[in-house]
């Protein structure tokens, strides 16, 4: 019983991780990263679809995106699509592609994203720990209910606090790599 809570907590945790990962990845560092538009979505014949399901995407030499799409047809949905995101780009639509320009972002810019990177692994922390407090209930309550002894439930605890160290760890190491991504110019 032990171990299968323990495994749940842990797979939970990784989850946490992953995904705040995931959102880095997404978040604009001031290099082009064709990872930057998977959120942005499409209306393509009335389905929200990826662009990246649509089209070619390339980095340029000159901190561009160039967005080809297979169907020259959806050129001006992506372009609304790129507007409305969050991204802060301003879409150049030459009637056959779509290009998105990364200007060298200023230190103010930098620094803000560095402050959004943080707020993401300060809630992914904050999972992780919700996580631990969940399991730790749980356990207490096998305790309570004499399908786990005492001792049993302190070396629990002892386990779960050290998961939640490894993966707020991996959390703060994650964080420090995005945010010397983004300060590193």
């Amino acid at each position: 019983m032990m171990n299968s809570l323990l495994k749940d907590a842990e797979s939970r945790m990784k989850k946490s991780v992953e995904k705040i990962v995931e959102e880095y990845g997404q978040m604009r560092t001031g290099r082009p990263s064709p990872a930057l538009l998977e959120s942005v979505k499409v209306d393509y014949y009335g389905v929200l679809t990826p662009i990246n399901q649509m089209a070619t995407i390339t980095v340029t030499e000159e901190r561009s995106l160039i967005i080809k799409p297979w169907d020259k047809s959806v050129l001006s949905q992506i372009e609304k699509a790129i507007f409305a995101s969050k991204l802060d780009l301003t879409p150049i639509n030459d009637g056959a592609n779509i290009k998105l320009n990364f200007p060298i972002p200023t230190t103010e810019q930098r620094e803000k994203w560095v402050k959004l990177a943080r707020d993401n692994s300060e809630k992914g922390k904050i999972a992780i720990r919700n996580i631990r407090r969940d399991a730790i209930k749980e356990a207490r309550d096998l305790e309570k209910a004499s399908e786990m002894t005492e001792d049993d439930l302190k070396k629990f605890e002892e386990d779960i606090q050290e998961l939640t160290n490894k993966y707020i760890e991996e959390m703060d190491k994650a964080f420090e790599k995005k945010s010397k991504e983004i300060m590193e110019f």
